[in-house]
């Protein structure tokens, strides 16, 4: 009994190993590539009267990103949320990197990508491009300084 756990263990690390090696080669076999990314910037809404839904008594976050409008005459109340779509963006170490981003909502969005101090403007009915090369792998925050704390994103590069 003890012999066929052991050679179990010793066939599963095997594998493993095999499978890491494999992972490895193919992923450092990737070449870098250029990447075309369009993002928009955003503004979800949802609103309802008060006769079906009371209006809620707690404050969102400050910061401008969450916004809760009053009842108004009607009753009618709303909420909305700033945010990048898509808020993750995944690329591979050394590609190059173009983020095409358009305003929807929001006059204006000045931003950053954190950890690559690449800093930009989207505009409502403009389109903005960033381009620069991935050479630094990890999470990056890609954050509006206008609209926090909802419009965050991350730039995600994989290493190589």
């Amino acid at each position: 009994m003890k012999k066929r756990i052991v050679l179990l263990g010793l066939i599963v690390v095997a594998t493993a190993i095999v499978i890491v090696g494999c992972t490895q080669q193919q992923s450092s076999a990737i070449p870098p590539t250029k990447r075309h990314i369009t993002m928009t910037a955003v503004e979800p809404k949802g609103g309802v009267t008060v006769d079906k839904e009371v209006f809620p008594k707690d404050a969102l976050p400050a910061g401008g990103g969450y916004l809760l409008k009053a009842p108004d005459k009607d009753g009618r109340w709303e909420v909305s949320a700033y945010r990048w779509d898509p808020n993750q963006v995944i690329v591979n170490q050394g590609d190059e990197v173009t983020l095409e981003l358009l305003g929807i909502n929001g006059a204006e969005h000045p931003s950053v990508i954190e950890g690559y101090n690449i800093t930009f403007n989207v505009k409502r009915g403009q389109v903005s491009q960033v381009t620069f090369k991935a050479d630094k792998a990890g999470v990056f925050k890609i954050n509006c300084g206008a609209h926090q704390p909802s419009m965050v994103g991350e730039l995600i590069v994989l290493p190589r």
